[in-house]
């Protein structure tokens, strides 16, 4: 059996119970591209924890129907958080790794404007590339049947991260190829914030490095093979996620 579609309604933890009318985009999507009638099995989340398992009891022309709910719950926030401070990448490349690291189960990306960054976001152009992070967040967070999607917030300097997201976790981490602790074999957390830093193409440099060591975070490897800045931050989220227990 296939598993049930996921469709975005906002203002859902707002409502009651019964029936509910699914339009504009999302109805389109759910009418004209799914093709779902009367009859089959819909999941309902507005992305923050809440979600909504239901039957869809009408179509209305190309882009409504009406679900009959059977039931809304919560999800409580995982425990421990974890926090992937992605360098911006260059390309497509960003918005490959912000799709894994949702699918995988990572709470919030944090775009870091890292100084060898070959893309910088700036002006109209920046505001386009966060608006296409934040849509591929929501698109894989439906895809990987999540009802509570990564946050995606405006970028970050070094400064930003290390002072309002290093100094505050419970455990923080750089990747680096050239670090010799493991984060296989670090001591992690079982509640609080796990942070871990993923740098450009070009590496972190020396005095990023400074910066996020002197707020309290760890200089650890992967492993013995250099990962792309595109797929770093997913396999290490992985890695801490199976650790924690999350993936238990």
């Amino acid at each position: 059996m296939a598993t049930a579609p996921v469709f975005v309604y906002e203002g859902l933890a707002e409502h009651g119970g019964g029936a509910l009318t699914l339009d504009g985009p999302e109805g389109r999507h759910a009418v004209s591209v799914r093709r779902l009638r009367v009859g089959e099995a819909v999941v309902l989340t507005d992305g923050q924890g809440t979600g909504a398992s239901g039957t869809v009891a009408e179509v209305a022309g190309r882009d409504a129907l009406t679900v009959e709910l059977d039931g809304i719950w919560r999800d409580e926030p995982p425990r421990p958080a974890l926090t992937v401070v992605q360098a911006l990448a260059k390309g497509d490349r960003g918005e490959l790794a912000v799709a894994a690291m949702t699918e995988t189960g990572v709470d919030a990306i944090v775009p870091w404007s890292a100084s060898r960054c070959v893309t910088q976001w700036q002006g109209e152009r920046g505001a386009k590339s966060l608006a296409k992070w934040r849509s591929t967040a929501r698109e894989a967070g439906k895809q990987a049947r999540r009802v509570r999607f990564p946050r995606v917030p405006e970028p970050m300097t070094t400064r930003e991260v290390a002072a309002g997201l290093v100094a505050g976790a419970a455990f923080a981490a750089v990747l680096h190829e050239s670090a010799t602790e493991p984060l296989a074999a670090v001591p992690l957390p079982e509640d609080g914030g796990v942070v871990l830093i993923v740098g450009p193409e070009g590496g972190v440099a020396p005095e990023e490095l400074a910066a996020f060591t002197a707020a309290g975070a760890r200089v650890c490897r992967l492993g013995p093979t250099v990962l792309r800045t595109s797929t770093a931050g997913t396999a290490a989220a992985a890695l801490v996620l199976g650790r924690t227990g999350r993936w238990s």
